[in-house]
Order: C-alpha cells, then sequence, then structure tokens
C-alpha cells in the first residue's frame, strides 16, 4: 500500500513540475503600475487611458545617465 502511495505521489508531483507548467510563455507587454480601485499604497487609480504597450520583441532596456564603456576601462 505505501509503495502505491508512493508512486502517485510521484506521479502527480512530475505532473505538476513539468516544464509546460513551471514558466509558461508570455507575451512582451508593459502596463502602466495603477491598480483599480484605490486603497491604502502608493499606486496610482488606474485611468481609460492607461493601456497596455505590446512589443514585437522584448524591450529594451536604456539606462539613464550610464557612462560609455571606453570611460569604464579607463
Amino acid at each position: 500500500m505505501p509503495e502505491r502511495q508512493a508512486a502517485i505521489r510521484d506521479k502527480i508531483m512530475a505532473g505538476i513540475t513539468a516544464k509546460r507548467h513551471l514558466n509558461p510563455v508570455r507575451r512582451d507587454r508593459s502596463y502602466p503600475r495603477v491598480v483599480k480601485r484605490a486603497r491604502h499604497n502608493s499606486y496610482r487609480v488606474k485611468r481609460r487611458t492607461d493601456v497596455g504597450t505590446r512589443h514585437a520583441r522584448p524591450a529594451t532596456i536604456k539606462l539613464a545617465n550610464a557612462l560609455p564603456l571606453l570611460a569604464l576601462a579607463a
């Protein structure tokens, strides 16, 4: 009986931790940091003009006030 329970548990765990369940593929998108309803937090309330941006490829990260690579090598 315990062997059967262990086999069933292993089968269930294998199904739960299958690659398709761990990190599903997501669209590349970005949304403003807002909440639908006002609560006691620092986020502003969502408005009709707050719409998401869908990207054709992953968004490019741009660093503000970044030093050029040549300046770092010196």
